[in-house]
């Protein structure tokens, strides 16, 4: 049965954080669709993976942790991730997970052992980041991580479930974009619902 590796990098918990609760929606699918099937999650908040040192570095594949985590990327059929917004890029806790998992020679190089892997990531934000918005040019996230799975490890099956406006509700100055907020995030759920049974249709 599929194995779905899925990483979390919210700081919050589940209830106060948007992009755990759109990934939520997507697993949920994708184990009714593989009820049978396998599911492997790091919560990068309760349980963060450290900064690669020279020690890991220079270890490579032979390194404890970054075998186990290249092993987890490795035996997934599918990745889930829910990547925020912080600071106009990604949580440092996910950079860090990423850093170990790149190995090169193995994971990295010429030819990457999860190459073709599908992923999905939900990339929330608090404010609007999409195309013709004055912030646009700030948008770090999906650029960032579509590069890098693609440029480093060989995946360029890439899609992302993006919900906007995530402090429309607890900060005052964006009060009228509450409608919005809400809208964007319903449609994040039936994106991340309608991709799950997709993609588990995809890997049977």
């Amino acid at each position: 049965m599929p194995t779905l590796l899925h990483i979390d990098s919210s700081i919050w918990p589940a209830e106060g954080s948007t992009s755990k609760d759109v990934a939520a929606t997507f697993r949920k699918e994708w184990e009714a669709q593989h009820p049978g099937g396998t599911v492997v999650y790091r919560d990068l908040a309760t349980d963060p993976i450290p900064h690669l040192d020279a020690a890991g570095y220079l270890g490579g594949a032979e390194h404890p942790l970054r075998d186990t985590l290249a092993t987890e990327l490795e035996q997934a059929d599918a990745v889930l991730i829910s990547a925020p917004m912080y600071n106009f890029s990604i949580p440092s806790t996910l950079k860090a997970w990423l850093d170990q998992v790149i190995i090169l020679g193995r994971t990295a190089g010429e030819t990457p052992s999860a190459a073709g892997t599908p992923v999905v990531i939900v990339a929330s934000r608090g404010g609007g980041y999409g195309p013709g918005t004055p912030r646009e040019e700030f948008e770090f996230v999906t650029t960032y991580l579509e590069k890098v799975f693609a440029g480093q490890l060989g995946i360029t099956d890439v899609e992302f479930v993006v919900p906007e406006l995530t402090l429309a509700r607890v900060v005052p100055a964006m009060a009228q974009l509450i409608d919005l907020a809400d809208a964007s995030k319903a449609k994040a759920h039936d994106e991340a619902a309608a991709k799950a049974k997709t993609l588990a249709t995809k890997v049977a």
